[in-house]
């Protein structure tokens, strides 16, 4: 019986996991709970373990293993989440399980354990890059914040590593966004990657086109953005054609989604291919197909001919960190 966590700065996911008969793991249970409704992981875990011994069919077992995947950067079994006010440590979490030790590792490195477990149906294919491409990969996904993750190939398999690249320099690559990156530098100072390919990005992007005078605001979009999460309100009038300029704004998150995704694959060398994670991406596949993403992807002057080897897809199953979590916990 293997736990499995993934704390994000919006929800946090709990499930238990065995082996099937093929080797494959098979999730028993999961449970989502609002993260900032709760002050620590640990109370999470606790509330989670109750209800499932409340369960007249519960835990076949005691718990083995545990790992979490978790927003923030990870040193030492310790955490200090990005979006939340949450400090985690391990061997805490170990003794409230029962367990001897858990592993702790950043979301999008638990992302990257989980790609092994995925089949044909979980991903949605952008770019087919070469035939037979192999070598490193990474994956990139933007959600409350953005994460970034790469995956070494050692010549017989990918061993994932943790990167905290979503908050890099923000670096514009024409005038537009030379614009936007000196409108947010206004707000916040310092501008990061994450303060633009992001949920609370996308806020931004339709701020930036508003105050510049780049489009009108209808009333009805100000009152779903202000009684709502802005960056839904935005996506949905966007996707529904009810809005111009929400879709500019989309258009734009898109173009600069795909750019930071190819200076990623860059870094890592990612011949193996990039993959697109995320609660965004799901939600806008078909923006993500027009074709935006992938020519940002490719336009890296030069590097444009390597870019295009490296194959391009989009990770359509929401509990891959979980799997990986698992995986992890599992000894991989």
């Amino acid at each position: 019986m293997i736990l499995a966590g993934d704390v994000g700065g919006t929800n946090t996911r709990l499930a238990l996991f065995a082996r099937d008969g093929s080797g494959h793991l098979k999730a028993l249970s999961e449970r989502s709970y609002p993260s900032r409704e709760h002050d620590s992981l640990e109370s999470v875990v606790a509330l989670f373990l109750k209800e499932e011994a409340g369960r007249p069919d519960g835990p076949a077992g005691p718990i083995e293993a545990a790992s979490f995947g978790v927003a923030g950067p990870v040193r030492r079994g310790r955490s200090e989440t990005t979006n939340l006010p949450w400090v985690i440590d391990a061997q805490r979490i170990a003794t409230l399980v029962g367990i001897r030790s858990a592993g702790l590792l950043n979301d999008l490195e638990a992302n990257a354990w989980g790609l092994d477990e995925l089949g044909p149906s979980d991903l949605l294919l952008l770019g087919a890059g070469a035939p037979g491409a192999g070598g490193n990969s990474a994956i990139i996904s933007a959600g409350t914040g953005l994460g970034e993750a790469g995956l070494f190939w050692d010549g017989r398999r990918h061993i994932p590593f943790a990167s905290e690249g979503g908050h890099t320099d923000f670096a514009p690559r024409n005038d537009i966004e030379d614009e936007l990156l000196r409108y947010l530098r206004a707000r916040f100072g310092r501008v990061s990657w994450e303060r633009i390919v992001s949920g609370p990005g996308i806020a931004s992007l339709y701020a930036f086109l508003r105050d510049t005078g780049r489009g009108k605001e209808p009333a009805w979009m100000a009152g779903e953005m202000a009684h709502g999460d802005p960056a839904a309100a935005i996506t949905a009038a966007a996707q529904d054609g009810r809005c111009p300029m929400a879709s500019l704004a989309l258009d734009l998150f898109v173009s600069l989604y795909g750019a930071e995704a190819g200076n990623l694959a860059l870094k890592v060398m990612a011949t193996g291919g990039l993959y697109v994670g995320g609660g965004i991406a799901p939600r806008i596949r078909e923006r993500l197909q027009s074709g935006a993403f992938m020519e940002a992807f490719v336009s890296k002057g030069r590097m444009r001919t390597l870019m295009e080897t490296m194959p391009v897809r989009v990770v359509l199953n929401s509990g891959t960190a979980l799997l990986g979590a698992a995986r992890y916990a599992a000894g991989s």
